[in-house]
């Protein structure tokens, strides 16, 4: 059982929405919280295995408390639930954290598809949502010269890849037979190497520079 935390501050979507995902088998819907504020002060007694939050809320913005939250739990998958596509908003989240970036209008099944997924560790971005964040690589990518790019061994590159293809990190120890634990030293190792925070930006990194 997957256990969903809504971080919203729009109490009719937030319990209408609850309702729904409590309809498939697999989730629980085991809290709710008005704001980014409340979502941290009952994490600890609630320990979510997801979390959908909302960006834009009073008090404490998703943004804020993503950060907050990832910091402090990083096992606990965080997937953005707004009504707002704007490009700062999706690198900030990105980069405090967060897995997923969804908008509101996505079908209720499409929101249970993207929670078991981030559940599992995939990132999840909507299609209105992806084109935006390779667009911002490719703007990154233009601004830096070509032998500033960091310098991966094989292996790292090889782990890299299979991050790029959704793969986490028990399937990629049986890919390259090798164990979990050193599968997560070379996540760590080569997320430093790119400078970035999360699963997330390393898949993107490496769709957008090792996969065809």
């Amino acid at each position: 059982m997957i256990r969903l935390l809504i971080v919203d501050d729009q109490p009719i979507f937030r319990q209408d929405l609850a309702k729904l995902l409590s309809l498939e088998a697999d989730l629980e819907v085991v809290g709710q919280a008005k704001n980014g504020q409340d979502a941290i002060a009952i994490v600890p007694s609630l320990q979510p295995d997801v979390i959908l939050m909302d960006v834009r809320m009073p008090i404490c913005d998703g943004v804020v408390a993503t950060r907050e939250i990832h910091q402090r739990y990083a096992w606990i998958r965080i997937l953005v639930l707004t009504m707002f596509d704007d490009d700062e908003y999706i690198e900030q989240c990105l980069r405090a954290g967060a897995l997923g970036y969804l908008l509101k209008d996505t079908p209720p099944v499409q929101i249970a598809i993207a929670i078991r997924s981030v559940y599992l560790g995939y990132s999840q971005l909507g299609p209105t949502i992806a084109p935006k964040v390779f667009a911002q690589l490719r703007r990154e990518d233009q601004s830096l010269e070509a032998d500033s790019h960091p310098s991966l061994s094989k292996r790292e590159q090889e782990v890299l890849s299979l991050i790029g293809q959704g793969k986490n990190n028990q399937e990629i120890a049986q890919t390259l037979y090798l164990t979990e634990g050193t599968v997560r030293n070379y996540v760590t190792r080569i997320m430093n190497q790119l400078g970035v925070s999360n699963r997330v930006q390393a898949a993107l990194w490496a769709k957008q520079h090792l996969l065809p």
